[in-house]
């Protein structure tokens, strides 16, 4: 009689194709297995965040809007939130831009950031007429109002007020501090407070590795804390570049913020690549210079020794961020990636920089793996 093998419980056939079998489902789960992102690589220290361009908002390219689901859970509006955009005449106020923001932060489910309520630039022309202090307060308050009553609940932190400090930690003389002195950013945090009241409110601005800079800020968060007044952080830019700040430097700002009790949000993080003006300051963005070749020396792509260094800038950065992830509430770069930048046109025009994690067609570079290994690294 011929015997099935099939039921045969030792036969060899059996074994090998258990063997094919095993070994397809095990190169399955391998291929299967997700690869970090970054935003779960940081889920126990800090939101990782990207400012988004008008395109971004819109998903006009699929590589651009996979990242940004993929690698963020924070977002904020590089522009379509600002005076000039939003409110550009006194009583015309434009929210479709910043509806389909808000809409996408909601539907990804991320930490939703509103930039900015009061800025002195990017404001609508009629800003700048104003003489009165009457009327200042009016449209100020009118700004305020409207806009974040409608995102009310909607908007997990709103930059309040933008850029109001000089180098030397006395207030900026923008047309809002010549007509209503520093009141107008109590008047600003006040209205904010009213119209939000669950939101978090920070003030943010550039250049606070600098003592006398961030000296003045944190004079300005201690009086209103005395008055009363709803502030509960401070967005630190960092627009810096592959050579400084130095880490000392960053580290000493961040712990007199931490001295000083005060919640700490990195919000617009991005390292030029590219030489720069000696007397350039900060991220002042009236600042603009002739370009020239020496100016734009990689216009056919970072070399391996850039590349290498700009890592390495990361993730010393990423290190200290995360030692004080108790203090630290959100890290942002400005930019998802290297072509939408700002500082392909500032403060040179044309120039092609390569600043942020993510290469111009939105693949992930070196740098990437840079911050990325100090999080992982702890877990091989």
């Amino acid at each position: 009689m011929k015997r099935n093998i099939l039921k045969h419980k030792s036969s060899p056939v059996i074994i090998l194709l258990l063997a094919v079998l095993c070994y397809g489902c095990q190169s399955s789960m391998v291929t299967q297995k997700e690869e970090p992102t970054l935003k779960k690589i940081f889920e126990d220290d800090f939101y990782i965040g990207a400012a988004l361009s008008g395109s971004q908002i819109n998903a006009e390219d699929s590589a651009t809007t996979h990242v940004i689901e993929t690698e963020f859970n924070s977002i904020t509006p590089e522009n379509v939130m600002k005076w000039m955009y939003i409110h550009p005449e006194p009583d015309s106020f434009y929210f479709e831009m910043s509806d389909r923001f808000v809409e996408l932060g909601h539907k990804n489910g991320m930490n939703v950031v509103g930039h900015a309520l009061v800025w002195h630039s990017q404001i609508a022309e009629y800003m700048n007429e104003v003489s009165d202090s009457l009327t200042m307060v009016d449209y100020i308050t009118s700004h305020i109002n409207v806009i974040a009553t409608r995102y009310k609940g909607k908007i997990d932190t709103w930059d309040v007020v933008n850029e109001a400090f000089n180098e030397d930690g006395t207030y900026r003389e923008s047309n809002f501090y010549k007509v209503l002195g520093p009141s107008y950013l109590e008047l600003a945090f006040s209205l904010a407070a009213a119209a939000d009241p669950n939101a978090k409110l920070i003030y943010n601005d550039y250049n606070l590795w600098k003592p006398e800079k961030r000296q003045g800020v944190i004079r300005m968060v201690k009086q209103f804390r005395e008055k009363g007044i709803k502030i509960d952080g401070v967005g630190i830019q960092g627009h810096w570049s592959v050579q400084g700040p130095d880490i000392a430097q960053v580290r000493s700002c961040i712990q007199d913020f931490v001295d000083a009790d005060i919640e700490i949000m990195y919000t617009e993080l991005d390292l030029t690549t590219l030489p720069n003006p000696w007397e350039l300051v900060g991220a002042e963005i009236s600042q603009n210079y002739e370009g020239s070749p020496y100016m734009n020396p990689f216009t056919d792509g970072l070399p391996d020794t850039m590349a290498v260094k700009l890592g390495e800038r990361y993730q010393d950065i990423f290190e200290l961020f995360v030692e004080y992830k108790e203090n630290i509430s959100r890290v942002t770069f400005w930019g998802v990636n290297d072509k939408q930048s700002w500082l392909n046109n500032w403060p040179i025009e044309n120039r092609t920089n390569y600043p942020l994690l993510f290469d111009r067609a939105s693949k992930r570079k070196l740098a990437y793996d840079y911050v990325a290994k100090v999080k992982l690294s702890e877990t091989e």
